[in-house]
């Protein structure tokens, strides 16, 4: 398998090269034939990297050799930013047929980000019933599920026998998203049950649809917000979700593909907050596209917040001013015993802000991973303090009672680094909020100030200073 991706990667790497040399020479068609040894994703990719190495003009030029089929899906797997680069350069006519042809998910996902006049065109020459869906589905809030729907689904009806029910398959399954799973729906387009195809495949021919039909399903309102969606695919494994309105009326599904991306982006949002970076624009544009600005604007809120966080580590260390300058070899701990601090308390708190997100743990199960993490921080501590207690006696030579100052300080920090960093995601979940609000450097900084406290306390109570 291993040589085989090599392989793979080879070709992808030879093709790419003999692409931009015949584009060079301006042989189009040897290139087009050389692009149409890929299925489309891979084109996508390769057309990425055209536009990187020989500009726009020439991936346009490709683009619009590709068979019509086959420049539908490709244009499908395009990151958005270049597929209104492509919609620029290309006809009207061109830009009707691609649209027109694509799956109505995808459809959405483009008109969502074209410029505002080229919508108005393509709804112009929308037929008028496919045209007031359109702005349906436009009009949802970007992070619902309805944004995420396509109504290409299989609906059967409950009174249809088995045989109706796959003879519609075969008539509409083509223009369906997915024909594994079937929703049946009442006269008034409700809900009311669902059916696998395996299930119709293997039933007698006169069985009814209503008798063989689940009504134990899940589903979720159109409103709902996508990152609850996603949480549902995760947890029970669905290749779709149906989604209805307020009154139960079947209005679309969602498939596991277009979640996917989502899941992506909160993934990406959640790394992003932890790490103190605010995203102001929610912005789902690659690292490079993102100018030096919006990196500033995105990076400068939490570190200002942690600058003057650290006004208080100071105050700290200048009330224990007199302690340091009888025992200035303290000094050299310190930045250990912070950074030990930190990097438990960030270790606890990804633990559990993970959990919280996998449903692994939730705000009830404070009690059980306080004295977990109680445990976890005691044994840590216990075995860093015994290594440092050798270092600082033996390898340092600053005796007994610095050690014990050092040492007992490091077992307390931890410990209490392990509380902080788990207890206050779990509290701010308490609070309804989003738990990666919680940087790793607000963390650290609070155990920072902890950290030296504790320092201190251990110093007096040790050195009697």
């Amino acid at each position: 398998m291993e040589n085989r991706l090599i392989d793979q990667d080879v070709l992808y790497e030879e093709s790419l090269e003999k692409i931009l040399a015949y584009l060079e020479e301006k042989k189009y068609f040897k290139a087009r034939d050389e692009l149409l040894r890929f299925n489309e994703v891979d084109i996508a990719e390769l057309l990425e990297e055209v536009t990187e190495e020989a500009g726009l003009q020439k991936t346009v030029i490709l683009f619009r050799l590709l068979p019509k089929d086959v420049s539908v899906e490709v244009f499908s797997e395009l990151p958005s930013d270049d597929q209104v680069d492509i919609i620029n350069e290309i006809t009207d006519k061109e830009i009707d047929y691609i649209v027109t042809e694509m799956d109505f998910d995808d459809k959405i996902d483009v008109l969502e980000e074209l410029p505002a006049n080229v919508v108005d065109k393509i709804l112009e020459k929308t037929p008028k019933s496919e045209r007031k869906l359109i702005n349906t589905f436009l009009n949802y809030p970007d992070t619902c599920a309805g944004s995420l729907m396509t109504p290409d689904y299989i609906s059967l009806q409950k009174d249809w026998t088995v045989a109706r029910a796959l003879e519609h398959i075969k008539k509409e399954g083509m223009d369906a998203e997915t024909v594994y799973t079937c929703y049946v729906k009442d006269t008034g387009r409700k809900l009311i049950g669902i059916v696998s195809l395996a299930t119709l495949v293997i039933t007698d021919d006169n069985v009814r649809v209503k008798d063989i039909m689940r009504t134990d399903f899940v589903y979720e309102n159109v409103y709902e917000d996508q990152e609850e969606v996603a949480e549902d695919f995760k947890r029970y494994g669905f290749l779709a979700i149906p989604v209805v309105d307020n009154e139960d009326r079947l209005v679309g599904i969602i498939t596991v593909d277009d979640i996917l991306d989502v899941m992506e982006e909160e993934a990406t949002e959640d790394i992003e907050r932890m790490n103190g970076v605010i995203d102001w624009e929610n912005s789902d544009k690659d690292y490079l596209d993102i100018s030096v600005k919006q990196h500033v604007l995105n990076r400068l809120p939490w570190l200002i917040i942690l600058m003057v966080a650290y006004v208080f580590t100071g105050m700290i260390i200048t009330r224990f001013e007199a302690t340091l300058s009888q025992v200035i070899c303290l000094v050299a701990y310190m930045p250990m015993l912070m950074g030990t601090g930190g990097n438990t308390g960030s270790q606890a708190a990804t633990l559990i802000i993970r959990g919280l997100a996998t449903d692994e743990v939730d705000t009830s199960d404070a009690l059980a991973v306080l004295w977990k993490e109680v445990r976890v921080g005691f044994v840590i501590g216990v075995i860093l303090s015994a290594i440092n207690f050798v270092r600082v006696c033996w390898i340092d030579g600053n005796g007994v009672m610095v050690a014990l100052t050092v040492c007992t300080a490091m077992l307390f920090i931890v410990m209490f680094a392990k509380i902080i960093g788990s207890m206050i995601p779990l509290l701010v979940k308490k609070m309804k909020l989003d738990p990666a609000l919680i940087a790793n450097p607000a963390i650290s900084s609070v155990s920072d100030i902890v950290a030296l406290t504790i320092y201190f306390l251990m110093a007096m109570l040790f050195l009697h200073l």
